[in-house]
């Protein structure tokens, strides 16, 4: 089989050829990289390439700046792209920040720019795909993964699943928080993309929900991904929500903690992940794939290590990170540790490839169980087999958890429209139904200096 992995300004190809290679060895003949920019194939491609020697598969990983060349033959894609870098993640969340609005980048204002810039590209990839390797799989982790699998299903011109390790992650730890055995949990998750619940988690063969509704302050002591959430809002809604739902519940707390910070998780981001590059072209000029390997995995530890610190305490949390990474040291190349989002994407193509079945959350044609559209994108769990993913029974969404999903749904499918259509006014329309945005004069402005900032990113828009 082959796998084609799409980079395009992303920075997780080598920790995907990695888990590739050390948990699944021999599952992919070839794994051809697409990375259109030089210094990123000297670097990160590089990387992933010399990985792959190291880890005894020479050959394996070819490295390329031709779609045409890493979609041919292409059995399953992965696709984690960044349009126009992290730079265009800083003036997404720059511009929604000075006007007092939450700047995120995979919701609000800023997911709403990262789509809008990020759909006709990936469009021209399926397209593409369409012809190379017309029965190839396309996994998309490209953000905001939900309302880009949105663009692609609208298409239709590729098979195509959204990957988001978010849910996974949640469920497993409030059962971590439990200390029930994950074979023993059945977590009950619905909604959309970084707008999601967990309505019931059975362990043990008991019902949980309502215990971690009580618990819920040990919870977020527990685990950082709950701190950001009133514990009375949430008893309230009867749900345990995912982490991005912080920014519709507490927005803002948010814009004020970015503040005190006085730099956004974007602006972190760039700064880290140039530290990083830099870092690994300084270990390759001398030759060491160890240290360059080192680097890496230290400073994307850093960054998941801070993730949400900067939007929920108004303090990145860097030093302290740094300097538990450095004790700790760099995983091993052949260590068995695989991240949340490379063991989902693999666990799907276990499924699809018929290596072990199972369930999986993803992103995916579905909205009739939530009682959206049929064909809107939402995230549920799924059942993953030879012969294609199959929605399970959604859970119940509460009252205020519904409503949120269908003006968010109603958001996303018109900035779908807008974007294959070109259509900058109806993009101005659909943002002003986000529930982050205060009307239709705001989301105007908001739009315009989109445009405007993002230069030939959004020239189509008109």
């Amino acid at each position: 089989m082959k796998l084609a992995i799409l980079g395009g300004g992303g920075v997780r190809m080598p920790a995907f050829v990695r888990a590739v290679l050390t948990s699944r060895p021999g599952t992919f003949d070839q794994i051809s990289l697409f990375e259109p920019d030089d210094a990123r194939r000297d670097t990160i491609c590089r990387l992933a390439a010399e990985l792959a020697t190291a880890l005894g598969h020479p050959g394996v990983v070819q490295v390329t700046g031709d779609a045409t060349e890493a979609f041919t033959g292409a059995d399953y894609v992965f696709s984690a792209i960044r349009v126009g870098g992290d730079r265009g993640r800083v003036i997404d969340e720059e511009v929604a920040l000075r006007r007092g609005i939450v700047g995120q980048e995979t919701t609000g204002p800023g997911g709403c720019a990262m789509a809008l810039r990020t759909i006709p590209v990936v469009l021209s990839y399926c397209e593409l795909l369409s012809r190379c390797a017309p029965d190839a799989v396309l996994i998309n982790f490209t953000n905001p993964a939900g309302l880009i699998t949105q663009a692609i299903c609208a298409q239709g011109l590729v098979s195509a699943v959204g990957v988001c390790d978010t849910p996974g992650g949640t469920v497993s730890r409030m059962s971590d928080f439990l200390g029930a055995d994950d074979y023993e949990v059945a977590g009950s998750y619905a909604g959309l993309n970084h707008l999601g619940w967990v309505c019931s988690l059975r362990a043990d063969g008991r019902e949980r929900i309502g215990e971690l509704l009580d618990r819920f302050e040990e919870l977020q002591h527990f685990d950082h991904r709950f701190a950001g959430f009133d514990p009375a809002v949430v008893r309230r809604v009867g749900a345990i929500p995912a982490e991005y739902v912080y920014y519709f519940y507490d927005p803002a707390r948010y814009v004020r903690e970015v503040a005190r910070a006085g730099t956004s998780r974007g602006q972190d981001v760039l700064a880290l992940n140039s530290e990083l590059l830099a870092g690994i072209g300084s270990a390759f000029a001398d030759g060491d794939v160890q240290a360059a390997w080192s680097a890496y995995d230290t400073l994307m530890g850093v960054r998941r290590d801070t993730y949400m610190r900067t939007d929920t305490d108004g303090d990145n949390g860097q030093g302290r990170a740094r300097t538990q990474r450095a004790a700790a040291g760099a995983t091993a190349i052949d260590s068995a540790r695989i991240g949340g989002y490379e063991g989902l994407a693999l666990r799907v193509i276990d499924g699809l490839s018929g290596r072990a079945t199972g369930e999986v959350i993803v992103n995916l044609p579905g909205g009739a169980a939530l009682g959206l559209d049929a064909g809107d994108v939402v995230e549920l769990p799924a059942r993953v087999e030879p012969a294609g993913l199959t929605p399970l029974p959604a859970a119940e969404l509460p009252r205020s958890a519904r409503a949120l999903v269908e003006q968010v749904k109603d958001y996303e499918r018109g900035i779908v429209e807008a974007a294959m259509s070109g259509d900058a006014g109806l993009a101005a329309v659909a943002l002003s139904e986000h529930p982050l945005v205060p009307g239709i004069s705001a989301a105007r402005e908001l739009i315009d200096e989109y445009c405007e900032r993002h230069g030939r990113h959004l020239a189509y828009l008109r």
